[in-house]
């Protein structure tokens, strides 16, 4: 075998360099949940299939991520069920094109231990803390509603998950509807009064969905397909094999340093959530209904004065073309 050359060794050593930075950088938004996505985006996976240089930024919340899709700052992000249906009814230009989690124990009410708070009803008169329009929020006021009582009747507080965990702390509230870590954190010293399983029994289902500006999944459609099929593998490496993902195994070691998590509550954590392969989600349970439950959530966030307008129809907002490319 014939050695490379010093000028052709240079040549293909520029040409590499110029395949790199002409690698797109593409920032996705995320809320730092400990899922097997992690796991993934650790290795590299979703840049190596994509093409991408990928920028992941970190968000507290679904609102703030609606600000970044709205300004065009990022084209694919992580969205809760709650702030999906808030951005589409505003006309926001995306598209859900696969769920991320179905939120269950992942996402609770739990009370202060000492806040003399032991049923539902007991929250009126006091001070329980929330992500506003996210979809603890929801589950939250989906709570309310199961129990007959008012938003009015208690006093709410809009805080990120952080400063939950610090008010907690200072026992500046006396509940709060949150997800994990913070969940774990401050079950430490509370006592859980409702999942968001329950509350989706109740009327009020909640998820975390994957959404994409429409122009960008239009323009890069090969890309966002090879994220979805990533995303659908790394769910896949967990529902294999559950059990095998102790607080000691590589994943759940890597999913704990990418999120700070504890790699003692990660696997419970993961318990919390309901993780559905893509090719069941392209059926009409999830993705082909997704339209109605925007719809449905909309409509009961415009009654509850949490936003002003109802859309007449959102089955603009589901793209399943991404999916079933995914899936070939």
């Amino acid at each position: 075998m014939k050695r490379m050359t010093t000028r052709a060794a240079l040549a293909l050593t520029t040409f590499l360099a110029a395949g790199s930075a002409l690698a797109e950088t593409v920032t996705i938004g995320h809320f730092g949940n400990p899922t097997p996505m992690q796991v993934a985006r650790a290795e590299g996976k979703f840049d190596a299939a994509t093409g991408w240089d990928i920028e992941w930024r970190k968000f507290g919340s679904g609102s703030e991520v609606i600000a970044a899709m709205a300004s065009g700052d990022i084209k694919l992000a992580e969205l809760g069920s709650s702030p999906l249906a808030i951005a589409t009814s505003q006309g926001v230009e995306l598209e859900m094109f696969m769920l991320a989690q179905v939120l269950g124990s992942a996402e609770s009410l739990i009370a202060r231990d000492g806040s003399e708070i032991e049923t539902l009803e007991d929250l009126a008169g006091k001070r329980v803390a929330v992500p506003v329009g996210s979809t603890a929020h929801f589950s939250l006021m989906g709570a309310l509603d199961h129990a007959g009582i008012e938003a009015s009747d208690l006093t709410l507080l809009n805080m990120p998950p952080d400063q939950i965990a610090a008010a907690w702390e200072q026992g500046a509230i006396d509940a709060a509807f949150i997800w994990q870590p913070v969940q774990n954190q401050i079950l430490e010293t509370g006592t859980r009064l409702a999942t968001s399983a329950e509350t989706a029994e109740w009327g009020f289902p909640t998820f975390d969905a994957w959404v994409v500006s429409a122009e960008f999944a239009a323009e890069d459609a090969e890309a966002v397909a090879a994220f979805a099929k990533t995303m659908d593998e790394a769910n896949a490496a967990y529902l294999a094999d559950p059990a095998a993902w102790t607080a000691d195994s590589a994943p759940v070691q890597s999913i704990a340093a990418e999120t700070g998590a504890d790699a003692q509550q990660v696997p419970t954590i993961l318990e919390g959530f309901t993780f559905v392969p893509l090719s069941e989600q392209l059926g009409e349970t999830w993705l082909g209904s997704a339209h109605e439950t925007m719809r449905d959530t909309a409509e009961f966030l415009n009654e509850a004065g949490r936003i002003d307008q109802v859309a007449e129809d959102y089955s603009g907002f589901v793209n399943t073309e991404i999916g079933s490319a995914a899936t070939q």
